[in-house]
């Protein structure tokens, strides 16, 4: 992909130290051909690349001044980190990025050196880099440790609760607010730059230094320095909060304006303790189509670089789950008013795009903090709303403590639609929804719901809101088997499971996606399918009837096997004393590279042909079993 002819300056670079001579005219270059060949890599991979193009100056600039990976540069959540890869190593490994066994979409500790913290949730990179620090201290170390995050991530307790950490440490850290989208950020002109850099410069630094230690012996005046300088700083930067958690704030700087970004960063170097800079960016910079809608070029598919649109490659026949749910929850606001939904900044992932147009006053996005989500929910179903919280699978992990003791103690009436649930794919392990069925099935008055196509999920959305208590229901990413999605809206017979097909001897209890591959193993060995419907509670008399029906048992799942739904059966198996031969398919105990979703379906032999081979197996060790047995 890479022509030495059309990228002159970026076919030198093989490692940021390649750059540590170039002038400020090569690296202004650099960033043009950095910036072209990003898009045309991306074109052909699909892949992050609004937020990627947004930190392509800052990426250089960072590389350029600082000595990494000897300093340590942590990015937060990673899908700005596309420049960073390509200058770090793997700039001709791009063609590879987020497909199975190809780099990964997100910094990766074991893919390299330049990778120090391993991310995908947002909010991370203080804490860390702090840690860092801190380690550094420690050992005696002279390194720096610098955080990049997001305006976005901020919105997060977790990075709060580490610049107050941060500042109290006392720490040399240095943390990058990469603002792209921050309305208390004032325009980027000359008074702010000719600012910053007086602010960062040894002068002013040493005069500030030396003016607190000959004022300390007087008190008042000290005071009435202080409150002067922050006053002063106050009326043309928003420096005021972050110098109250204990770092000196500089900024704003313009984060395209490469030769001020190093002048500020060489000067910042010279400084100790927690620093921070503002740089504000433009998601999708230097692309023309990314630029005028940086929110459908943020995370894209392969598309057409001269145009900017996508690629034709969808196989879709219907709605997606997510499309579903979308369509759900517009219906049923119609008719219900106390219906609420909430996402933690998961709008378009989530489906709520139409329902914050309809009903804007029901709608709440409360920015990246899952945690807050949850409880706020719990709050809205103390005062009888119906609240309807639209989160992924994996940013569900961050708020456990939320779901546990503020909805399910207290057996408040909150929805949970679960996106996402089992593998995605592209995205790797970070985003992966892997463990619901395991962490929500232990807790008391949780009731979990699986559908096994896209009616079954509007019917279960409608079922959990009906119920009293806390009910998650939790769908894949994608389309279904393609089954026509009923207006009407039927609640289905609580915790009971449904017999899909009969047969004899073996008896397939799936959930959720694993339906339709069991319904296609069940027609080849005549087989028993079990829609289980519910993880929690489980149908224990159609369980009972199937066991004492059926000589062995096969529950299949989208779902870590260790504690998930299987372990569920097994263990109501166990309670009333059945003796049945049982196999658990799911998920192994390990986390899955990234890839397509079907490529890891394989590897992880729940396709249909991995199903199918594990069933063949069990069935053939167990009528072995059973021979030993009438022999001895």
């Amino acid at each position: 992909m890479l022509n030495p002819n059309d990228y002159p300056l970026l076919g030198k670079v093989h490692q940021p130290e390649d750059i540590k001579e170039f002038s400020t005219e090569e690296l202004i270059a650099l960033a043009a051909e950095l910036r072209t060949y990003l898009v045309n890599s991306v074109a052909q991979t699909g892949g992050h690349l609004g937020a990627s193009l947004g930190t392509v100056e800052l990426t250089i600039a960072l590389h350029h001044v600082f000595n990494t990976p000897h300093d340590r540069l942590v990015w937060d959540v990673g899908h700005q980190t596309y420049p960073h890869k390509i200058l770090t190593g793997r700039r001709d490994r791009m063609h590879t990025m987020r497909k199975h066994g190809g780099l990964a979409g997100f910094p990766k500790r074991s893919e390299s050196e330049y990778d120090t913290f391993g991310v995908g949730h947002s909010s991370t990179s203080i804490s860390a880099a702090l840690g860092m620090a801190i380690a550094a201290k420690l050992k005696g170390e002279d390194r720096k440790a610098i955080a990049v995050i997001g305006d976005g991530a901020l919105t997060a307790g977790m990075a709060f609760e580490a610049l107050n950490n941060a500042g109290d440490q006392k720490a040399d850290l240095l943390v990058v607010l990469n603002d792209n989208d921050m309305s208390i950020s004032p325009n980027v002109g000359a008074l702010n730059k000719y600012l910053t850099r007086i602010l960062s410069s040894r002068t002013y630094s040493g005069a500030r230094e030396g003016g607190k230690k000959l004022l300390k012996h007087i008190p008042p005046v000290m005071e009435f320095a202080k409150r002067t300088e922050e006053h002063m700083k106050g009326m043309v930067v928003p420096a005021t909060m972050f110098e109250e958690l204990g770092f000196q704030y500089f900024g704003p700087v313009d984060g395209h304006d490469l030769p001020n970004l190093v002048k500020v960063l060489n000067n910042l170097l010279t400084i100790p303790g927690p620093l921070l800079l503002h740089a504000v960016t433009q998601k999708g910079k230097g692309y023309k189509f990314a630029e005028e809608d940086a929110l459908a070029l943020h995370a894209v598919t392969p598309f057409d670089p001269a145009t900017g649109k996508k690629l034709s490659s969808s196989s879709k026949t219907g709605p997606t789950y997510t499309e579903v749910f979308g369509q759900w929850i517009c219906d049923i606001a119609a008719i219900d008013d106390k219906v609420v939904g909430i996402t933690p900044a998961m709008r378009e992932g989530s489906g709520l795009v139409e329902f914050e147009q309809q009903y804007p006053d029901r709608y709440f996005d409360v920015g990246i903090a899952e945690q807050h989500s949850v409880t706020l929910a719990a709050g809205l179903a103390c005062e009888n709303m119906k609240p309807v919280v639209a989160i992924y699978s994996t940013f569900m992990q961050r708020a456990y403590d939320q779901i546990v003791h503020d909805v399910a103690v207290q057996n408040l009436n909150v929805l949970f639609a679960v996106d996402r649930a089992g593998l995605v794919g592209p995205d790797g392990p970070t985003h992966a929804g892997n463990y619901d069925y395991s962490y929500l099935r232990c807790l008391p008055n949780m009731a979990v719901m699986a559908p096994a196509d896209e009616n079954e999920c509007r019917q279960m959305l409608y079922t959990g809101l009906q119920h009293n208590g806390p009910v998650a229901v939790r769908y894949p990413r994608g389309t279904g088997a393609g089954v026509k999605v009923e207006a009407e809206m039927t609640a289905l017979p609580w915790g009971k499971a449904d017999i899909v097909t009969k047969g004899s001897a073996v008896a397939l209890l799936a959930f959720g996606s694993m339906v339709e591959p069991a319904k296609s193993i069940a027609k080849k060995i005549g087989a028993t399918v079990v829609n289980m419907r519910f993880i929690a509670p489980l149908d224990e008399e159609m369980i009972k009837n199937i066991a004492d029906s059926h000589e062995s048992l096969v529950t299949i799942e989208e779902n870590t096997v260790a504690g998930g739904a299987g372990s569920a059966i097994n263990e109501t198996l166990h309670r009333l004393d059945l003796g049945n031969r049982v196999l658990n398919i799911g998920l192994p105990n390990c986390y899955d590279e990234h890839g397509e979703r079907n490529e890891l379906l394989a590897q992880c032999q729940l396709d249909e042909a991995g199903i199918q081979q594990q069933i063949d197996q069990f069935l053939s060790s167990s009528r072995l079993e059973a021979v030993g047995e009438k022999l001895a």
